[in-house]
């Protein structure tokens, strides 16, 4: 077992009976438990054309810093990892959400960085797309609007307006995160959690595995507080294994809003052993997904154990993903013992 300080000081990184890892790559793959097998959709290469050729439609790539950053991270392969078995039409409908929300993410962190009040107007209309079916007036909003159109089309009435309505607290979420950018000596391991899970924009897919088949959840899964925690749960835990491969990024460019930063604010001690806090409380979190999936299941329908399945596939699809990207390949560079 790693050793953590109780104190400020320096945690002990050694491993018994194994190899000495390296970097920090090694040290999350050394102690992650993830007990879920990897998968990959047999209609990547083909989502990845897809993706490409409808962000040029609506412009999304034309700006060159753009272009390249949608090249460093992959929006197909991430697809592909979280969402192994669903038909290529569903496939491609999560590649072009996956890759609108990364760009719509960096462009709220540079704005929200500079000032939260920046980001209203950009805010305020998708929230009117999702909400009140406006009429886009910018770019990103055209690329909203048709996106909302696809998943109107493929998903039902219902399922489309919980896609709607979880997109809207994604939305939500990156103004709080950009009050928190301005802030940050405010900003609490707890409050940095809270705002995570409104950013994570994971949940807004669930709906999209749902639509993938012909069966609707039933009213009693929708709102069940199992099924509503698994949810959670899968979210947060999705995002969190994400925040462990991408902290030497974001603390080099100065972002707060990650989970092995904020430990490493909060008990003052080096980026190894934050990262090491951020995977125990990932790896308890596994572990109440799978007990709570395994009290439930005997109670889902063949449409509510999909729907689980969709979680399972981010839980493992964003860990496979985030390892190997190159939005985030700079975590080999920190070594595994400061």
């Amino acid at each position: 077992m790693t050793t953590l300080s109780t104190t400020h000081e320096e945690v002990t990184l050694g491993l018994p009976d194994a190899m000495p890892v390296a970097n920090l790559r090694d040290l999350i793959d050394t102690n992650l438990h993830m007990p879920f097998p990897f998968r990959r959709n047999p209609h990547e290469s083909e989502a990845a054309v897809g993706v490409d050729a409808w962000l040029r439609v609506w412009g999304l790539t034309d700006e060159p810093d753009v272009a390249a950053m949608i090249a460093r991270t992959r929006p197909a392969e991430l697809a592909s990892y979280t969402s192994p078995t669903v038909d290529s039409g569903v496939l491609q409908i999560v590649a072009h959400q996956i890759a609108y929300q990364f760009v719509f993410d960096d462009l709220a962190e540079d704005l929200g960085r500079r000032s939260p009040g920046r980001l209203l107007p950009m805010l305020c209309e998708s929230v009117a797309i999702l909400r009140d079916d406006r009429q886009p007036s910018t770019p990103l909003g055209a690329a909203l609007a048709d996106l909302h159109r696809q998943v109107r089309e493929r998903c039902t009435p219902a399922q489309a307006a919980r896609w709607a309505w979880q997109s809207c607290e994604y939305v939500h979420g990156l103004l709080y995160e950009a009050v928190a950018q301005t802030h940050p000596v405010l900003l609490r391991t707890g409050d940095c959690t809270s705002i995570r899970s409104l950013t994570a924009g994971v949940e807004p897919f669930y709906p999209l595995y749902e639509g993938a088949r012909a069966q609707e959840l039933t009213a009693i899964e929708v709102h069940h507080p199992v099924v509503r925690r698994l949810s959670r749960l899968s979210a947060d835990v999705a995002v969190w294994t994400a925040d462990l491969f991408s902290a030497v990024k974001e603390q080099r460019a100065g972002e707060m809003i990650n989970l092995a930063l904020a430990h490493q604010r909060e008990q003052r001690c080096s980026l190894p052993a934050a990262v090491l806090l951020a995977i125990e409380e990932i790896n308890s979190t596994i572990e109440r997904f799978q007990r709570l999936h395994d009290g439930i299941k005997p109670e889902l329908s063949p449409a509510g154990i999909r729907y689980v399945e969709g979680m399972i596939g981010w839980i493992r699809g964003c860990y496979d993903w985030a390892r190997a990207v190159p939005r985030y390949s700079d975590v080999t560079s920190v070594p595994a013992v400061p």
